[in-house]
């Protein structure tokens, strides 16, 4: 529930970017839809909403939201402020790159790196298979961010627009399930084993 309602800013964008040069009248306000310009609007207005909801769910906000939220305001902001929309094309780049850096980072500050901090509580493997997972995720990051700008440069902004919807989708549902083949056997080894402590 959590991960689907982080989508719904990025569901909005896409949405109000798909009725471009529409005509909204409600109670006597009138707007008219302008491409990428009105869905940042809408994408800025719902991730306003979407750190309360966060809080109401669960009852604290993630870090990764924080940063998400920011990154989102300043690059949507400067979209807006300058009209111009290589700005927010440019935000998840810079997001995942910034992303892969900590988690690289992490590898060698700290006792644990972070995804070990994110999942470690949840299931004991060693440390190296942490490390591993942490690599990939870390290259996963990169990855994305790369991409996210061939597609801004090199195809139309729909095309970019309709990416940036169904990557977040499909790239988050690649790494976490990348996450569990990596960990499932030592899952399967923890659940052996208290069988067997149980008998």
């Amino acid at each position: 529930m959590k991960q689907l309602a982080e989508f719904v800013p990025i569901i909005i964008f896409f949405v109000i970017y798909q009725m471009d040069g529409s005509t909204i009248t409600l109670s006597g306000w009138t707007h008219t839809v302008d491409g990428i310009y009105s869905a940042t609007k809408g994408l800025l207005i719902a991730t306003l909403f979407i750190l309360p909801l966060q809080w109401w769910l669960t009852g604290y906000i993630e870090k990764r939201l924080l940063w998400t939220s920011a990154a989102v305001f300043v690059f949507g902001g400067a979209t807006l402020f300058f009209k111009n929309e290589l700005f927010i094309q440019w935000k998840p780049t810079v997001f995942n790159w910034g992303m892969a850096i900590a988690f690289a980072i992490s590898q060698f500050w700290g006792r644990q790196n972070l995804i070990e901090r994110l999942m470690g509580s949840q299931i004991q493997i060693p440390r190296a298979v942490w490390r591993r997972i942490c690599w990939v995720w870390a290259l996963h990051f990169a990855m994305v961010g790369t991409l996210n700008l061939v597609v801004a440069y090199q195809f139309s902004e729909a095309t970019w627009v309709s990416y940036k919807l169904w990557s977040g989708i499909g790239f988050t549902l690649f790494i976490m399930v990348i996450t569990t083949v990596m960990i499932g056997p030592w899952v399967k080894a923890d659940s052996t084993s208290s069988d067997s402590n149980g008998s």
